[in-house]
């Protein structure tokens, strides 16, 4: 089945054959929604798993995640015709203060092969623009990246900003990054903690549903 095969090669992270077999599986006539869900998402997932599971590293992850972003621009417009709606939408950044990004990057990966829509702030984030991003893009979660003790505490500052504006409701906060603990994430009143980006993509998915 050629959705399996799209699934494999993304895995493998051969860019020009996801590509190729995408094209394909258009022209047979699968539906676009499937060529996502089992072949780009379902590729994506497993090597989510394999990740959590130490099978596989970052440099395999970044390869699967250019080939299914590659792939995926072939489908947007197909996706857009056909009304297909994104699981949820996250905003992400490395907060105020921070430079890092590959956690964050990751994370974004990790979003995306779930089926968000992912707004990236970059890096060095002030708290209000997480939360004027979450609003103007109608987020269900921000997801906050720090990898210094010396700009962990701006997290605090994110849910603070995120109260004052009165959709904590509505919005998750998450938070990430090598300094970053679940007491931490209790004590500045953070809805989530996870310690590997596939954790997040999977606590963010268990939000939306």
């Amino acid at each position: 089945m050629i959705l399996h095969e799209i699934a494999e090669q993304l895995e493998a992270g051969k860019s020009k054959a996801v590509k190729t077999l995408v094209q394909q599986a258009i022209d047979e006539g699968v539906p676009p929604q499937d060529i996502l869900k089992e072949g780009l998402l379902g590729g994506m997932g497993s090597i989510g798993e394999k990740f959590k599971r130490n099978e596989v590293f970052v440099p395999e992850v970044l390869m699967a995640a250019r080939a299914m972003n590659q792939s995926i621009e072939i489908l947007k417009p197909l996706l857009a015709e056909s009304g297909v709606e994104p699981v949820g939408r996250a905003c992400i950044g490395t907060v105020q203060g921070d430079l890092h990004d590959i956690g964050k990057n990751l994370v974004k990966m990790m979003l995306e092969g779930k089926g968000f829509e992912v707004i990236d702030l970059g890096t060095n984030v002030a708290p209000e623009t997480f939360v004027n991003a979450a609003i103007e893009n109608n987020c269900d979660i921000i997801c906050c990246s720090a990898l210094l003790t010396t700009t962990m505490h701006v997290m605090e500052d994110v849910v603070k900003a995120v109260d004052a504006a009165g959709i904590h409701d509505r919005v998750k906060v998450m938070i990430g990054g090598a300094p970053v603990n679940e007491g931490f994430c209790r004590q500045i009143g953070a809805d989530a903690y996870t310690a590997d980006a596939a954790s997040a993509a999977d606590m963010a998915l268990s939000f939306v549903q």
